[in-house]
Protein backbone atom coordinates (compact mmCIF):
# COMPACT_ATOMS: atom_id res chain seq x y z
CA UNK A 1 0.00 0.00 0.00
CA UNK A 2 1.50 3.27 -0.89
CA UNK A 3 2.56 5.16 1.95
CA UNK A 4 1.25 8.60 0.07
CA UNK A 5 -2.60 7.41 0.53
CA UNK A 6 -2.51 5.39 3.69
CA UNK A 7 0.49 7.36 5.42
CA UNK A 8 0.89 10.43 4.63
CA UNK A 9 -2.05 12.65 3.31
CA UNK A 10 -0.55 16.17 3.52
CA UNK A 11 0.55 18.40 0.40
CA UNK A 12 3.34 18.73 -1.51
CA UNK A 13 5.88 21.52 -1.00
CA UNK A 14 4.83 23.01 2.62
CA UNK A 15 1.57 23.33 2.67
CA UNK A 16 -1.02 22.98 5.25
CA UNK A 17 -4.30 21.77 5.89
CA UNK A 18 -7.05 23.30 7.13
CA UNK A 19 -9.50 21.64 9.08
CA UNK A 20 -12.45 23.77 8.10
CA UNK A 21 -13.29 26.32 5.56
CA UNK A 22 -15.20 28.97 7.32
CA UNK A 23 -15.67 31.54 4.24
CA UNK A 24 -16.96 30.60 1.15
CA UNK A 25 -15.26 30.32 -1.89
CA UNK A 26 -15.96 31.34 -5.48
CA UNK A 27 -14.80 28.22 -7.97
CA UNK A 28 -14.81 27.76 -11.50
CA UNK A 29 -14.91 23.81 -12.38
CA UNK A 30 -14.64 22.07 -15.37
CA UNK A 31 -15.18 19.01 -16.98
CA UNK A 32 -14.40 17.44 -20.86
CA UNK A 33 -17.55 18.47 -22.95
CA UNK A 34 -18.22 14.99 -24.02
CA UNK A 35 -20.06 13.44 -21.81
CA UNK A 36 -23.07 14.90 -19.13
CA UNK A 37 -22.12 15.75 -15.67
CA UNK A 38 -23.31 13.42 -14.25
CA UNK A 39 -23.47 10.79 -16.80
CA UNK A 40 -26.18 8.18 -17.13
CA UNK A 41 -23.77 5.21 -17.74
CA UNK A 42 -19.75 5.32 -18.72
CA UNK A 43 -18.13 8.19 -17.21
CA UNK A 44 -15.96 8.18 -14.04
CA UNK A 45 -14.43 11.61 -14.36
CA UNK A 46 -17.44 13.13 -14.58
CA UNK A 47 -19.00 10.94 -11.75
CA UNK A 48 -15.90 12.75 -9.68
CA UNK A 49 -16.60 16.57 -11.02
CA UNK A 50 -20.72 15.94 -10.15
CA UNK A 51 -19.66 14.60 -6.49
CA UNK A 52 -17.31 17.57 -5.88
CA UNK A 53 -19.87 20.23 -7.66
CA UNK A 54 -22.49 19.19 -5.40
CA UNK A 55 -20.88 18.63 -2.35
CA UNK A 56 -19.12 21.96 -2.43
CA UNK A 57 -22.65 23.73 -3.19
CA UNK A 58 -24.01 21.96 0.20
CA UNK A 59 -21.56 23.54 1.99
CA UNK A 60 -21.95 26.68 0.82
CA UNK A 61 -19.49 27.50 -1.25
CA UNK A 62 -20.38 29.26 -4.94
CA UNK A 63 -19.57 26.72 -8.00
CA UNK A 64 -19.89 27.35 -11.51
CA UNK A 65 -19.40 24.72 -13.61
CA UNK A 66 -18.26 24.34 -17.35
CA UNK A 67 -19.56 21.06 -18.74
CA UNK A 68 -21.69 19.57 -21.40
CA UNK A 69 -24.71 21.00 -22.09
CA UNK A 70 -27.32 18.19 -21.04
CA UNK A 71 -25.43 18.21 -17.43
CA UNK A 72 -26.97 18.77 -14.07
CA UNK A 73 -26.09 20.47 -11.05
CA UNK A 74 -26.72 22.64 -7.91
CA UNK A 75 -24.78 25.28 -9.12
CA UNK A 76 -24.52 27.30 -11.79
CA UNK A 77 -24.67 25.69 -15.10
CA UNK A 78 -22.25 26.86 -18.40
CA UNK A 79 -22.86 24.89 -21.77
CA UNK A 80 -19.67 24.34 -22.97
CA UNK A 81 -20.26 25.95 -27.04
CA UNK A 82 -17.83 23.03 -28.23
CA UNK A 83 -18.68 19.65 -27.79
CA UNK A 84 -15.00 18.10 -28.61
CA UNK A 85 -12.24 17.74 -27.14
CA UNK A 86 -10.17 16.60 -29.97
CA UNK A 87 -11.26 19.90 -32.38
CA UNK A 88 -8.93 22.49 -32.68
CA UNK A 89 -11.97 24.74 -33.54
CA UNK A 90 -13.86 23.41 -30.06
CA UNK A 91 -10.77 24.19 -28.00
CA UNK A 92 -10.51 27.65 -29.03
CA UNK A 93 -14.30 28.03 -28.09
CA UNK A 94 -14.30 26.73 -24.77
CA UNK A 95 -10.57 28.38 -23.92
CA UNK A 96 -12.39 31.67 -24.96
CA UNK A 97 -15.74 30.89 -22.63
CA UNK A 98 -13.86 30.11 -19.58
CA UNK A 99 -11.27 33.15 -19.99
CA UNK A 100 -15.14 35.33 -21.03
CA UNK A 101 -16.14 34.09 -17.10
CA UNK A 102 -12.98 34.71 -15.49
CA UNK A 103 -13.44 38.16 -16.67
CA UNK A 104 -16.65 38.99 -15.50
CA UNK A 105 -17.26 36.56 -12.82
CA UNK A 106 -15.05 37.19 -9.36
CA UNK A 107 -13.38 33.61 -8.95
CA UNK A 108 -11.33 32.87 -5.97
CA UNK A 109 -10.45 29.44 -7.88
CA UNK A 110 -9.99 27.93 -11.09
CA UNK A 111 -10.59 24.37 -11.10
CA UNK A 112 -10.06 22.45 -14.51
CA UNK A 113 -11.17 18.27 -14.62
CA UNK A 114 -10.85 19.35 -18.28
CA UNK A 115 -8.13 20.20 -20.91
CA UNK A 116 -5.37 22.25 -19.43
CA UNK A 117 -5.24 23.44 -22.99
CA UNK A 118 -8.92 25.72 -22.25
CA UNK A 119 -6.91 27.23 -19.26
CA UNK A 120 -4.20 28.67 -21.80
CA UNK A 121 -5.92 32.22 -21.96
CA UNK A 122 -5.70 32.34 -18.17
CA UNK A 123 -2.61 30.84 -17.19
CA UNK A 124 -0.66 33.73 -16.58
CA UNK A 125 -3.87 36.01 -14.66
CA UNK A 126 -2.87 36.35 -10.80
CA UNK A 127 -5.57 33.73 -10.18
CA UNK A 128 -5.20 30.68 -8.28
CA UNK A 129 -5.79 28.00 -11.11
CA UNK A 130 -5.80 24.13 -10.10
CA UNK A 131 -5.24 21.29 -12.64
CA UNK A 132 -6.87 17.67 -11.88
CA UNK A 133 -5.46 14.50 -13.48
CA UNK A 134 -7.36 11.35 -14.13
CA UNK A 135 -5.58 10.19 -17.30
CA UNK A 136 -1.79 10.25 -18.23
CA UNK A 137 0.32 13.25 -17.67
CA UNK A 138 2.89 14.63 -20.27
CA UNK A 139 5.55 16.12 -18.13
CA UNK A 140 6.39 18.16 -21.13
CA UNK A 141 2.57 19.62 -20.66
CA UNK A 142 2.70 20.12 -16.67
CA UNK A 143 6.07 21.80 -17.30
CA UNK A 144 4.71 24.25 -20.45
CA UNK A 145 1.42 25.27 -17.78
CA UNK A 146 3.89 25.47 -14.74
CA UNK A 147 5.79 28.15 -17.06
CA UNK A 148 3.21 29.62 -18.60
CA UNK A 149 1.21 30.36 -15.27
CA UNK A 150 3.95 32.01 -13.24
CA UNK A 151 3.70 29.24 -10.32
CA UNK A 152 -0.32 30.20 -9.97
CA UNK A 153 -1.15 26.82 -11.37
CA UNK A 154 -1.16 23.58 -9.16
CA UNK A 155 -1.47 20.14 -9.78
CA UNK A 156 -3.28 17.18 -8.31
CA UNK A 157 -3.52 13.48 -9.26
CA UNK A 158 -5.51 10.37 -8.08
CA UNK A 159 -2.73 8.03 -7.67
CA UNK A 160 1.04 8.42 -6.21
CA UNK A 161 1.77 6.07 -8.97
CA UNK A 162 0.87 8.45 -12.00
CA UNK A 163 1.90 11.28 -10.14
CA UNK A 164 5.52 10.22 -9.10
CA UNK A 165 7.52 11.08 -12.79
CA UNK A 166 6.32 14.84 -12.81
CA UNK A 167 5.88 15.34 -8.46
CA UNK A 168 9.24 17.83 -9.31
CA UNK A 169 7.59 20.19 -11.25
CA UNK A 170 5.72 22.95 -9.78
CA UNK A 171 3.04 22.05 -6.59
CA UNK A 172 1.39 18.60 -6.58
CA UNK A 173 -1.33 17.34 -4.20
CA UNK A 174 -2.44 13.66 -3.95
CA UNK A 175 -6.55 13.45 -3.84
CA UNK A 176 -7.82 9.81 -4.81
CA UNK A 177 -11.31 9.70 -6.32
CA UNK A 178 -14.06 8.58 -3.89
CA UNK A 179 -17.90 7.58 -4.02
CA UNK A 180 -21.08 8.92 -2.57
CA UNK A 181 -21.32 6.62 0.36
CA UNK A 182 -24.95 7.22 0.35
CA UNK A 183 -25.07 5.56 -3.11
CA UNK A 184 -23.64 3.02 -1.85
CA UNK A 185 -25.27 0.36 0.62
CA UNK A 186 -23.17 -1.92 2.69
CA UNK A 187 -23.85 -5.36 2.63
CA UNK A 188 -22.32 -7.15 6.07
CA UNK A 189 -22.94 -10.62 4.39
CA UNK A 190 -23.60 -12.24 0.93
CA UNK A 191 -24.55 -15.99 -0.08
CA UNK A 192 -21.87 -18.53 0.33
CA UNK A 193 -22.64 -19.22 -3.39
CA UNK A 194 -22.33 -15.22 -4.63
CA UNK A 195 -20.64 -14.61 -7.70
CA UNK A 196 -17.78 -12.85 -8.47
CA UNK A 197 -18.76 -9.41 -10.48
CA UNK A 198 -16.74 -7.30 -13.74
CA UNK A 199 -17.83 -3.84 -14.05
CA UNK A 200 -16.03 -1.91 -16.94
CA UNK A 201 -15.74 -1.58 -20.56
CA UNK A 202 -15.93 -4.60 -22.24
CA UNK A 203 -12.11 -4.12 -23.90
CA UNK A 204 -8.66 -6.28 -23.51
CA UNK A 205 -7.00 -3.86 -21.31
CA UNK A 206 -9.59 -4.52 -18.26
CA UNK A 207 -9.54 -7.91 -18.30
CA UNK A 208 -12.73 -8.89 -18.76
CA UNK A 209 -11.55 -12.28 -20.59
CA UNK A 210 -9.27 -13.06 -17.73
CA UNK A 211 -12.34 -12.56 -15.14
CA UNK A 212 -13.74 -14.65 -17.05
CA UNK A 213 -11.13 -17.62 -16.48
CA UNK A 214 -11.02 -16.51 -13.05
CA UNK A 215 -14.46 -17.56 -12.39
CA UNK A 216 -14.10 -20.65 -14.45
CA UNK A 217 -11.02 -21.76 -12.39
CA UNK A 218 -12.39 -20.55 -9.01
CA UNK A 219 -15.66 -22.27 -9.78
CA UNK A 220 -17.93 -19.33 -9.27
CA UNK A 221 -20.64 -17.64 -11.38
CA UNK A 222 -19.22 -14.42 -13.22
CA UNK A 223 -22.17 -11.62 -14.12
CA UNK A 224 -20.05 -8.76 -15.93
CA UNK A 225 -21.95 -5.33 -16.78
CA UNK A 226 -20.48 -2.64 -19.20
CA UNK A 227 -20.92 -1.00 -22.05
CA UNK A 228 -18.68 -2.49 -25.01
CA UNK A 229 -17.08 0.28 -27.15
CA UNK A 230 -18.47 0.02 -31.00
CA UNK A 231 -14.84 -0.67 -32.20
CA UNK A 232 -14.15 -3.56 -29.63
CA UNK A 233 -17.40 -5.39 -30.69
CA UNK A 234 -15.45 -7.61 -32.71
CA UNK A 235 -13.51 -8.53 -30.30
CA UNK A 236 -16.04 -8.79 -27.51
CA UNK A 237 -17.89 -11.18 -29.21
CA UNK A 238 -14.83 -13.51 -29.66
CA UNK A 239 -13.58 -13.35 -26.42
CA UNK A 240 -16.89 -12.71 -24.12
CA UNK A 241 -20.25 -12.92 -25.51
CA UNK A 242 -19.25 -16.52 -26.96
CA UNK A 243 -18.71 -17.77 -23.66
CA UNK A 244 -22.06 -16.11 -22.07
CA UNK A 245 -24.37 -18.97 -21.21
CA UNK A 246 -26.84 -16.79 -19.41
CA UNK A 247 -26.33 -19.06 -16.51
CA UNK A 248 -22.88 -19.19 -15.25
CA UNK A 249 -21.10 -16.75 -17.04
CA UNK A 250 -23.60 -14.08 -17.64
CA UNK A 251 -23.00 -10.84 -19.32
CA UNK A 252 -26.03 -7.28 -18.38
CA UNK A 253 -24.61 -4.53 -20.42
CA UNK A 254 -24.27 -1.10 -19.10
CA UNK A 255 -25.81 0.00 -15.90
CA UNK A 256 -27.03 3.11 -14.05
CA UNK A 257 -25.91 4.06 -10.42
CA UNK A 258 -29.04 1.81 -8.58
CA UNK A 259 -28.23 -1.07 -10.73
CA UNK A 260 -24.15 -0.79 -10.17
CA UNK A 261 -25.01 -0.52 -5.99
CA UNK A 262 -27.37 -3.92 -6.04
CA UNK A 263 -24.82 -5.84 -8.47
CA UNK A 264 -21.77 -4.93 -6.36
CA UNK A 265 -23.41 -5.55 -3.61
CA UNK A 266 -24.64 -9.20 -3.81
CA UNK A 267 -20.97 -9.96 -5.13
CA UNK A 268 -18.72 -12.29 -3.41
CA UNK A 269 -15.75 -10.01 -4.65
CA UNK A 270 -15.06 -7.28 -7.46
CA UNK A 271 -12.62 -8.45 -10.57
CA UNK A 272 -9.84 -6.06 -11.52
CA UNK A 273 -7.69 -8.32 -13.33
CA UNK A 274 -6.41 -5.34 -15.92
CA UNK A 275 -3.88 -5.26 -18.20
CA UNK A 276 -2.89 -1.45 -18.08
CA UNK A 277 -1.40 0.64 -15.49
CA UNK A 278 -4.84 2.18 -14.73
CA UNK A 279 -4.67 5.57 -12.81
CA UNK A 280 -7.03 4.93 -10.01
CA UNK A 281 -10.41 2.96 -11.14
CA UNK A 282 -13.49 4.37 -9.28
CA UNK A 283 -15.23 1.29 -9.28
CA UNK A 284 -12.77 -0.63 -7.12
CA UNK A 285 -13.88 2.38 -4.42
CA UNK A 286 -17.83 1.48 -5.34
CA UNK A 287 -17.00 -1.92 -4.71
CA UNK A 288 -15.50 -1.43 -1.55
CA UNK A 289 -18.23 1.06 -0.40
CA UNK A 290 -20.95 -2.14 -0.50
CA UNK A 291 -18.27 -4.49 1.40
CA UNK A 292 -17.39 -6.34 -1.23
CA UNK A 293 -13.83 -6.77 -1.93
CA UNK A 294 -11.18 -6.60 -4.70
CA UNK A 295 -9.48 -8.94 -6.32
CA UNK A 296 -7.02 -7.31 -8.52
CA UNK A 297 -3.69 -7.48 -10.68
CA UNK A 298 -0.41 -5.39 -9.54
CA UNK A 299 -1.24 -2.15 -11.92
CA UNK A 300 -1.56 0.94 -12.14
CA UNK A 301 -2.77 2.30 -8.48
CA UNK A 302 -4.38 -1.24 -7.76
CA UNK A 303 -1.91 -1.87 -4.88
CA UNK A 304 -2.75 1.75 -3.43
CA UNK A 305 -6.50 1.41 -3.43
CA UNK A 306 -6.76 -2.38 -2.02
CA UNK A 307 -4.94 -3.12 0.83
CA UNK A 308 -3.43 -6.42 0.36
CA UNK A 309 -5.13 -9.11 2.80
CA UNK A 310 -7.48 -6.66 4.24
CA UNK A 311 -9.78 -4.82 1.42
CA UNK A 312 -9.25 -8.11 -1.43
CA UNK A 313 -6.14 -9.40 -2.77
CA UNK A 314 -3.50 -8.03 -5.39
CA UNK A 315 -1.42 -10.49 -6.79
CA UNK A 316 1.23 -10.31 -10.16
CA UNK A 317 -0.44 -12.80 -12.11
CA UNK A 318 -3.28 -14.83 -13.43
CA UNK A 319 -2.40 -18.27 -11.25
CA UNK A 320 -2.12 -16.54 -8.15
CA UNK A 321 -4.67 -14.40 -8.59
CA UNK A 322 -6.70 -17.58 -9.21
CA UNK A 323 -5.52 -18.80 -6.08
CA UNK A 324 -6.02 -16.28 -3.67
CA UNK A 325 -10.17 -15.77 -4.83
CA UNK A 326 -10.15 -18.94 -2.93
CA UNK A 327 -9.91 -17.02 0.50
CA UNK A 328 -11.99 -14.15 -0.53
CA UNK A 329 -14.25 -15.33 2.20
CA UNK A 330 -11.86 -14.29 4.61
CA UNK A 331 -12.13 -10.63 4.24
CA UNK A 332 -14.03 -9.04 6.65
CA UNK A 333 -16.64 -6.90 4.30
CA UNK A 334 -16.63 -4.17 7.01
CA UNK A 335 -13.28 -4.30 6.78
CA UNK A 336 -13.56 -2.67 3.05
CA UNK A 337 -16.37 -0.08 4.32
CA UNK A 338 -14.63 1.39 6.69
CA UNK A 339 -11.70 1.79 4.00
CA UNK A 340 -13.97 4.04 1.69
CA UNK A 341 -15.37 5.80 5.12
CA UNK A 342 -11.82 6.81 5.73
CA UNK A 343 -10.18 7.66 2.13
CA UNK A 344 -12.67 7.78 -0.67
CA UNK A 345 -16.31 9.09 0.59
CA UNK A 346 -17.60 12.16 -0.88
CA UNK A 347 -16.87 14.32 2.20
CA UNK A 348 -13.12 13.31 2.04
CA UNK A 349 -12.78 14.22 -1.40
CA UNK A 350 -14.64 17.31 -0.86
CA UNK A 351 -12.36 18.18 2.27
CA UNK A 352 -9.11 17.86 0.84
CA UNK A 353 -9.82 20.28 -2.65
CA UNK A 354 -11.40 22.47 -0.18
CA UNK A 355 -7.81 22.79 1.69
CA UNK A 356 -5.63 22.66 -1.58
CA UNK A 357 -8.39 26.20 -2.93
CA UNK A 358 -7.20 27.56 0.75
CA UNK A 359 -3.72 26.69 -0.24
CA UNK A 360 -3.24 27.87 -3.76
CA UNK A 361 -5.52 31.18 -2.84
CA UNK A 362 -2.83 31.76 0.58
CA UNK A 363 0.18 31.37 -2.10
CA UNK A 364 -1.16 34.24 -3.89
CA UNK A 365 -2.34 36.74 -0.93
CA UNK A 366 -5.84 37.08 -2.15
Amino acid sequence: MSQSIWGSMGLREGAFLLAEVTDPVRIALTADPEIPVPPLYYGGIERIVDMLANGLVRRGHDVTLFAHPDSTSLGKLIAWPGRSSRSRLDTVRNAVALAEAVARDRFDVVHSFSRIAYLTPVLPLDIPKIMSYQREISPQTVRWGHTLSRGTLSFTAISDWMMRPVQDIGRWSLVPNGVPLDRYKFQPSVATDAPFVFLGRIEEIKGPHLAIEIANRAGRRLILAGNIPPEKRAWAEQNILSHVDGDHIQYVGPVDDTQKNSLLGQAAAFLMPILWDEPFGIVMAEALACGTPVLGLRRGAVPEVVVDGKTGFVRDNLQDLVAAAAKIASIDRRACRAAVELRYSDAVVVDRYLDIYRQAIAVLGR
